[in-house]
């Protein structure tokens, strides 16, 4: 490999690199495009990259071909990674916390201290990988093989274990505190310690592995291991810039609201700071900018209330904090848009699509979302009091810890829908059209709320 090449790739890895994950819009895709395209090259700019996290987040890897590639230490955050080959792939230390891994090829693969925090593995191949001392906290495994897989230290509370295969796995030590479905799944010949915790909370025992036809051995006595905690997922959208370091500080005083829809265009993606001071000088300036082109667009704390906005497209922009209230997005594509704790009461969201969008404390009170995509969105903590969601996808949608008084779910399709802690009152409409009662909510999981 000569000298200029090795130049550019040291340069290439090092503006993707820190010592800790870096916040991050999205992945560097010539970083993504050396992974997928040139092994060799990717594994020599690791090489002369030690001891680096590299930032790969949302990074598109479906169906890539990865087997035996070095991921160690990256930061695979809400990456795309369904239908992949991993066999056989270092991953040791990765964080893919919220990654879309379904129907994977990952035999064999080291997942060892990875985190993988409310991460999708549905129906994913992983036969003797290793997850040992993994944080898997919240992760879908319906359908998965792990046949043989190491699991031991592992934590797996809250996950969804319907008809996951887990035949001869090392369970010794794992936690699977509030695991849901481990009745359903294939526990046969798998290696049970007193040191498992069971979903109840308790350690698994003798009979507990009977019952399942697991085996059951006894080891000393050890305390819960320490899991890979990666930060808050605002790390995704918090960038220096975003805190006004290459904002132009020109928010003093404007003269003349801008009129003009090539103005205001100008002066949004230009300049929130002083966007936002001029939506607070002239509060009935109409906001007219349908069909909009915002994807990755920096828009943290924008003030969007009560503007015309439908069909636009936000995908994988930053919308965090944002003041929405009142706007019309009908139709619009905020697909893998970062929005933590946006306001968007009483917004029309009609046929709008919000696949993978990261929702978590959203204030979505009163929103009108009919027939929207919420396909893998993470509502965690939201308000959505009297929201309309009739008609709408809710597969793999997470409403943990959401408030869902008065929404009205009728026909929507709730498939490895999370409801877990989530509140349902009486007046709770649900798919069928009847209201909710306390049976269908515990059944869920949820916690039903009376008047």
């Amino acid at each position: 490999m000569n000298l200029k090449r090795s130049l550019a790739q040291a340069v290439l890895l090092a503006a993707c690199c820190t010592a800790t994950p870096a916040p991050c819009q999205a992945a560097d895709p010539e970083a993504v495009k050396m992974l997928v395209n040139n092994r060799s090259e990717w594994h020599a700019a690791r090489q002369s990259n030690p001891g680096k996290t590299i930032d790969l987040n949302k990074a598109k890897l479906d169906d890539a071909n990865l087997e035996g590639a070095n991921l160690s230490n990256v930061s695979l955050v809400r990456a795309e990674l369904s239908g992949a080959n991993l066999n056989r792939a270092n991953l040791q230390r990765t964080n893919l916390s919220m990654a879309f891994i379904k129907k994977a090829d990952m035999k064999d693969a080291d997942f060892s201290g990875a985190s993988l925090v409310k991460a999708n593995l549905k129906e994913s191949f992983m036969k003797g990988a290793s997850f040992a001392r993994a944080n898997l906290q919240g992760v879908n495994l319906r359908w998965s093989q792990l046949e043989a897989a190491d699991l031991s230290g592992a934590n797996l509370s809250g996950t969804v274990l319907f008809e996951a295969n887990l035949q001869r796995a090392n369970l010794k030590g794992a936690c699977f505190r509030e695991a849901q479905f481990m009745d359903s799944a294939d526990l046969n010949e798998a290696t049970v310690s007193n040191n498992t915790i069971t979903p109840s909370g308790d350690k698994a025992t003798r009979s507990w592995a009977s019952v399942r036809k697991a085996r059951f051995v006894s080891e000393p006595e050890t305390a819960p291991p320490l899991y890979l905690t990666p930060p808050e997922p605002t790390y995704l959208s918090v960038r220096p810039e975003d805190e006004g370091g290459s904002a132009k500080n020109r928010a003093g005083t404007l003269k003349n609201a801008p009129q003009s829809r090539e103005k205001q265009q100008e002066l949004l993606i230009d300049d929130v700071e002083t966007w936002n001071s001029m939506r607070a000088k002239n509060p009935e300036l109409p906001i007219t900018l349908k069909e909009e082109k915002l994807e990755n667009a920096k828009l943290r704390g924008v003030n969007l209330q009560q503007a015309s906005m439908a069909g636009s497209d936000f995908e994988d922009a930053n919308l965090d904090e944002a003041l929405l209230g009142g706007a019309d997005f009908s139709g619009s594509n905020f697909q893998k848009a970062d929005m933590k704790g946006v306001k968007l009461q009483g917004a029309q969201l009609r046929k709008a699509n919000f696949d993978r969008t990261f929702l978590k404390d959203a204030d979505l009170s009163n929103a009108d979302l009919t027939e929207a995509n919420l396909y893998g969105a993470m509502l965690a903590g939201a308000n959505l009091r009297g929201a309309n969601l009739s008609g709408t996808s809710l597969f793999d949608t997470d409403f943990e810890g959401a408030d869902l008084s008065g929404t009205i779910l009728k026909g929507a399709s709730m498939m490895d829908t999370n409801l877990k802690n989530a509140i349902i009152t009486a007046e709770t409409i649900l798919p069928s059209g009847k209201q909710a009662t306390a049976d269908w909510a515990v059944l869920r999981g949820a916690i039903f709320r009376k008047p």
